[in-house]
């Protein structure tokens, strides 16, 4: 399908990556149930965005389908298609206060979720991929339950300084900002790979073999550098989708 064929459907290519993000994160099982929620920005204040109907299964939504929200309409709960509530106050409450925020993915993926659990949920440099997180990642250790109104605006005001992309959200799971779907999937993808290569090292019971704070400050800023990984990853993500014929991109 493509916008020719949808006059009336605005952002195609955004609703067709963000929905590419959600089947991919399906099969990655970096989901859970209908629950978790992406959005994505399509203004330039950062203010109405896009985002998964309510309770719907990653696997399933299709690009048509995305929600298009204003985090400054009061009566969006009101709509006969009010996205879910935990979804609205958090999304809303991270793109109404942080601009920079154009993406913002959250899940409680199995790893980053046991790393979120643990009394001290910080992520040392162990390898390359922990590496890349150093100093990049803010752990909240004031869990208040479901993300509700008093809840999304806490969250989000830790998250007003641009460097910090990664949210442990402590006994929750986390969040993920980035300045597209590619760079925010390929965020969550690796921190989710960190996450699993720390926890795993820890189930060892061995020491563990710690990268000195300025190697993985280089190697932190090295990969920032890499020129286009983040979309060749969503490009490849999409190739393969559209190869099994897949309907996200309807």
């Amino acid at each position: 399908m493509s916008l020719d064929q949808t006059p009336n459907m605005t952002h195609w290519q955004e609703r067709s990556d963000l929905a590419a993000a959600f089947r991919w994160a399906a099969r990655l099982n970096l989901h859970e149930a209908v629950a978790n929620h992406f959005s994505l920005a399509v203004n330039e204040d950062g203010t109405r965005f896009l985002i998964n109907p309510n309770q719907a299964h990653f696997s399933r939504i299709r690009a048509s389908e995305l929600l298009l929200l204003d985090a400054n309409d009061p009566d969006t709960l009101n709509r006969p298609d009010a996205p879910d509530l935990t979804a609205w106050e958090l999304h809303g409450a991270i793109h109404r206060h942080c601009p920079h925020a154009r993406c913002v993915m959250h899940t409680h993926s199995i790893f980053a979720t046991v790393l979120a659990s643990l009394a001290d949920s910080t992520l040392p440099p162990i390898d390359q991929n922990t590496a890349t997180f150093y100093n990049r990642v803010v752990v909240d250790d004031r869990f208040g339950g479901l993300a509700f109104e008093d809840e999304g605006a806490r969250c989000a005001a830790m998250l007003t300084d641009p460097r910090n992309q990664v949210m442990v959200m402590g006994n929750h799971g986390v969040l993920v900002l980035g300045d597209g779907v590619g760079d925010a999937f390929n965020r969550l993808y690796y921190f989710e790979r960190a996450a699993e290569t720390y926890i795993r090292a820890l189930q060892t019971g061995q020491p563990l073999r710690r990268i000195p704070d300025e190697i993985a400050e280089k190697t932190a800023r090295e990969l920032e550098d890499y020129p286009g990984q983040a979309d060749a990853h969503l490009t490849a993500i999409r190739r393969i989708l559209d190869h099994e014929t897949s309907d996200y991109a309807t």
